[in-house]
Parts: structure tokens; sequence; C-alpha cells
């Protein structure tokens, strides 16, 4: 994800002025392209994350477009009074870039692991919140939301996520892609857990059960039709994310169904609500949030 998302943001760079990068002294391998190709337009601010959310701000109320770059928690937990008081309330067009969201650094340990930054991103207001599901969606996902004016977030994987979308999807911000169509229950995911929930809805499939896989790539606008078409035609939700339980798409999902008064089996997969004291590889880690296929045959006998 993270080489589609530079390759693209060059692309845009070669095409509009305003667009800058900012990093916090990482991103080695991967963004020298930016550097080389527009060094007056890139700075690396060093290890100092709250101040390069303030210098992109004050870039962005001088007409930039400014895209912030770090690892997980750091450009958005370390930074969230800045990115409150310093971008969401001038509403700047500062784009929060997130590589390695989820358990994608799981071997260096918690501090590592972003695991709340969708629930602290979702609740700011102005702030569009986006993940990608593989990097067909992250190419469309950049053009985007440099596009759209004012606050952004953009969650990535770290590296080697698989292409799921054999082309280019007819992508729109804010609307659900359908993966593949299902009556008997709807696995909506977010984020690099796209491919694993492919596979989990293959192993359901021989099984006799029909799952609706949807990629909701943006958590904030939500796609709520999406969302209240697949409680009505398969009657039952499970949301997958790399991402807690609370406060994420799950979250978001369950917040849709109850503000429309929809009724149906539902539950989320995901981080469980405590600390994890875990350390391991991406694999290992998101088997401690449980076996999808499991969850949703328990999801599918409460239908």
């Amino acid at each position: 994800m993270r080489t589609a998302f530079i390759e693209t943001l060059c692309e845009l760079a070669a095409e509009d002025q305003r667009i800058w990068l900012l990093c916090g002294d990482l991103g080695f391998s991967v963004l020298e392209r930016f550097a080389e190709r527009f060094p007056q337009r890139y700075v690396n601010v060093g290890v100092a994350e709250q101040n390069m959310t303030g210098i992109a701000a004050g870039l962005a109320r001088c007409g930039k477009i400014v895209f912030t770059y770090s690892i997980a928690n750091f450009p958005t937990i370390r930074c969230l009074e800045q990115i409150r008081n310093d971008v969401c309330y001038h509403e700047a067009s500062v784009k929060i870039v997130s590589v390695g969201g989820g358990y994608a650094y799981g071997s260096q340990g918690y501090t590592h692991h972003g695991v709340e930054d969708l629930a602290m991103l979702r609740v700011l207001p102005g702030m569009t919140v986006v993940a990608p599901g593989d990097p067909a969606e992250t190419r469309l996902v950049t053009r985007a939301i440099a596009a759209q004016p004012g606050p952004g977030y953009l969650r990535l994987g770290k590296a080697g996520e698989p292409t799921v979308h054999e082309s280019p999807p007819a992508f729109e911000m804010g609307r659900a892609l359908t993966v593949r169509d299902g009556t008997d229950v709807t696995l909506i995911s977010t984020g690099g857990m796209l491919k694993s929930v492919c596979t989990a809805a293959d192993k359901l499939a021989e099984q006799g059960i029909q799952a609706r896989v949807l990629s909701m790539h943006t958590l904030k606008p939500l796609d709520a039709a999406a969302v209240r078409a697949a409680a009505e035609q398969t009657g039952a939700i499970l949301t997958v994310e790399e991402h807690r339980r609370t406060g994420g798409l799950g979250s978001a999902v369950a917040e849709t169904l109850a503000d429309a008064g929809i009724g149906i089996p539902f539950a989320r997969w995901g981080a469980p609500d405590d600390l994890q004291h875990d350390v391991g590889g991406q694999d290992f880690m998101r088997s401690t949030c449980g076996n999808l296929v499991q969850t949703v045959g328990e999801l599918l006998r409460r239908k």
C-alpha cells in the first residue's frame, strides 16, 4: 500500500504545485522518490510529529495541500491535540497518513500497535477517514483525499498487501465497494483485512454459506445506505477491522443500524477491548482477535 501511495502522490505533485509532503524522520527507501523530484516541497521535520502537524497546518493556511507521514500512532494519537486544534478547527487541508495501521508493526509491541486511531480520528469534526483495502484502492483513495478540501486521514498497511481488485474499481469516496455478493451474511471489511475477509468468504462458500463482502474504505462519511441494504437483504452483519472492536468500523456500523431502528444479528471482529501484552508478527497478532469463519458461524446461529 505505501508504494502505491507514494507513486500516486508523486503523480499528483507533478500535476499540482500546492502538494507538499512532511515526514517524521522515516520512510527511507519509500519517500526518496518524492524528495528527489520535489525537494522544495518535502520536509523531514525529525522525530517531532507534533511540530510536523503544526507546520502542516500553517502551510495549509497558506494555500498548500499538505500530507504528513509517519508510523501507526505517531502522526495520529501523539498529535491528537494539534490535529484537533490546528487542523480541524481551522478546516486546514492537511492529510494525515499513517503507515502500518493495525498490527503491521506487531513485533514492536503495544507502542506500535495502531488499534485505536480510527476511533480517535473518526470523532473529530470535519475529518474524512479512509482505510483502503488493497493497493488498487490506495491509488484511488489518495487521489480522492487530495482533491477533497479540509482535513483527511489515510490509514495504510505497511507493505506487501495483496491486490484484491483485478482492475480499478468504480470508486467514490463514501461509497462501499461490493467485492462479492451473497445472501446469507454480510462481511464488512476496512483497511488491510480485505484479502483475509475474501478468503473467509471462500471457506464459508464451501459450507454452503453465501457471504456478501463489502470493502468499506471510507469510515467517515460511512456508506449508511450500503449498511442498511446489507441488513435488509442478508439479515446478518459482521464487521472486520484490524482495530479495537470499540470506536472504529464496528461502532460506526452499529450506530447506523441503531439510528435506522434495524435489529439483526450483528458482531464485530477486531482487537479485544483490553490491554494486550502479546508481541509477534502481524498474522499472530491477528489470531488473537479470533477466527473469522468461526465468528460467522456463531453469528449465523443467532440468525
